[in-house]
């Protein structure tokens, strides 16, 4: 094999993805299913390429049957104590097909996380499913299905953050009424010790616009927690705050109801700094107002910040257009998207309006002032209680939309979606085919070992000027505007050795430790100059 040397600085790498969205832009959309009987409130991708979608319980009938005549018979249940529908549903992208599932509790708002081990834990809702835990066991031939513990949680969590921890286990954080945290699992099932977070407490307003906080796993280990518009650095091992961040500019709210989002943008390799960014929501009062039918425009601010820093500040930056319950989902080429949501008003029944129907490109290595492109528009509205995901082929799973208390199809603005489509950012495009690496491996997923190189042969027509890098996508819980658990680490990359065919082999060096990437399965793609290929999955330990 012939090396071609690839070692360029990761600036460069991330430039040339930017000048590669610049350059071409827009973007595509698909119609997967007219509808799959649920609407998307919640979406997990899993491991074996099938999407876990729920919705909650308590509003009737679903357009979805249970299967061989089951019915779910709950006396608690507020609308609908014997319903023979579905409330979840597993969506095969491999078959564009789908096949209802049976949710016991009511999942109405709730969180979620994937296990080192690749079960779907899933925790909370409303009425009856306010302290479930939900465990759901992936499996190839149809025949999993959720199992529940109504009393897996020491307190009632509604609107509350889930965040994979470095050891396994989940934090548990916040919800309505809750201003404390848990852990999930517990060394005692009887277990019913809850921590107190007193900044929770001091974040709620009088209609608690901190509630769902934004929750990033730190590379210290601590937890960068953000609700309403401030942040603090917590160290849940000691359940102490050892940094408080400045507020946000503005001091408008970004969390449920106003309903931002944020991301911890891509990790560097040997990462020493992080940031984090807080794009959209709605201007204080907003949700008052627009529960007097007086819908104020949304927040068209963003806030960057080095969570990293001695003295951390924020620098705001403008968006295209007005955007609040947006999804904001990082790309395997190093940008992030901003689609879904609205313009105008707040989330709540009925108090989104204006849909925006443009996704946006942010490219965090451009120049400020720079780094926005807007997108080809989507054609379905999608507001109050949609979701989005990436997925393994780089496409964006976008689904749900219902800011109805039922399912609500007619004479309204803004109907019950019980859709699923697929954005294809740019580099999805037949322009790029050329550049587009095509992964070789024997076997999915591959086994990966914190701090150790690794291989990958791919095939692609020409390597980039720009070279060749690998990155590494956790597979996020999406709902109400923030993926939860959403990280993507740029991976310390080697020189690519040139075989046969248009063939090569790059080695990369597996993240560090469980602190810059929890156990468990990833998405791992080779990247040529911003243009990725399709991932394969891999499991670190």
């Amino acid at each position: 094999m012939k090396p071609i040397p690839v070692h360029f600085p990761l600036s460069l790498f991330l430039l040339l993805a930017a000048a590669n969205s610049a350059a071409a832009g827009g973007g595509g959309w698909d119609l997967l299913q007219r509808s799959i009987g649920v609407s998307a409130m919640h979406m997990q991708l899993l491991h074996n390429d099938r999407v876990i979608i729920f919705d909650r319980t308590d509003f009737g009938r679903s357009n979805l049957s249970l299967p061989d005549g089951k019915c779910r018979n709950d006396p608690n249940e507020k609308v609908l104590k014997i319903d023979c529908t579905a409330h979840s549903a597993e969506y095969d992208l491999a078959t564009n097909t789908f096949r209802p599932l049976m949710i016991l509790t009511d999942s109405w708002c709730s969180s979620g996380t994937v296990a080192p081990d690749g079960r779907l834990i899933q925790t909370g809702g409303w009425n009856d499913g306010d302290r479930a835990v939900r465990t759901f066991v992936p499996c190839n031939d149809g025949s999993c299905d959720w199992s529940e513990d109504p009393q897996g949680l020491a307190a009632r969590r509604w609107y509350a953050t889930n965040q994979i921890l470095p050891d396994g286990r989940a934090i548990i954080v916040g919800g309505r009424k809750q201003f404390n945290f848990e852990f999930h699992p517990k060394p005692n099932p009887s277990d019913l010790t809850t921590f107190p977070l007193p900044f929770l407490q001091a974040t709620k307003d009088d209609v608690e616009d901190n509630l769902y906080p934004f929750v990033h796993l730190n590379i210290d280990g601590n937890l960068f927690i953000f609700a309403n518009n401030r942040a603090i650095l917590l160290d849940y091992t000691k359940n102490a705050v050892v940094r408080t961040y400045p507020e946000m500019p503005g001091g408008d709210p970004r969390n449920y109801p106003s309903s931002g989002s944020s991301v911890l943008l891509p990790l560097k390799p040997s990462a020493t700094e992080a940031e984090v960014l807080v794009c959209g929501g709605a201007p204080m009062g907003s949700y008052t107002s627009a529960r007097e039918d007086n819908y104020m425009q949304a927040l068209k601010t963003c806030g960057r910040i080095k969570i990293t820093d001695q003295s951390p500040s924020w620098s705001m930056e403008t968006m295209p257009t007005p955007r609040v319950m947006g999804d904001m989902i990082l790309l395997p080429s190093g940008e992030v998207l901003l689609l879904n949501g609205a313009a105008a008003g707040t989330a709540g029944w009925e108090l989104g309006h204006e849909p925006v129907l443009t996704p946006v490109l942010y490219r965090p290595e451009s120049m400020a002032g720079s780094r926005f492109q807007v997108q080809n528009p989507a054609t379905i509205p999608r507001l109050y209680h949609s979701s989005a995901i990436l997925i393994r082929d780089g496409r964006v799973l976008v689904g749900g939309s219902n800011p109805h208390v039922y399912y609500n199809f007619t004479g309204v603005d803004f109907p019950t979606e019980l859709s699923l489509e697929a954005f294809s950012p740019e580099y999805l495009s037949s322009e790029n085919s050329n550049s587009r690496p095509k992964i070789d491996i024997s076997a999915s997923p591959i086994s990966l070992n914190y701090g150790k190189q690794f291989s990958m042969r791919f095939a692609v027509g020409a390597i980039s000027g720009g070279g060749v890098t690998v990155t590494m996508a956790a597979p996020a819980f999406s709902t109400h505007s923030f993926s939860m658990n959403q990280r993507l680490l740029i991976l310390e990359t080697g020189t690519a050795l040139s075989g046969d065919n248009s063939s090569y082999e790059v080695t990369a060096v597996a993240p560090a430790s469980g602190v810059l990437a929890p156990s468990g399965y990833y998405l791992v793609f080779v990247v040529n100059g911003g243009i990725p290929s399709e991932g394969v999955w891999a499991h670190i330990k």
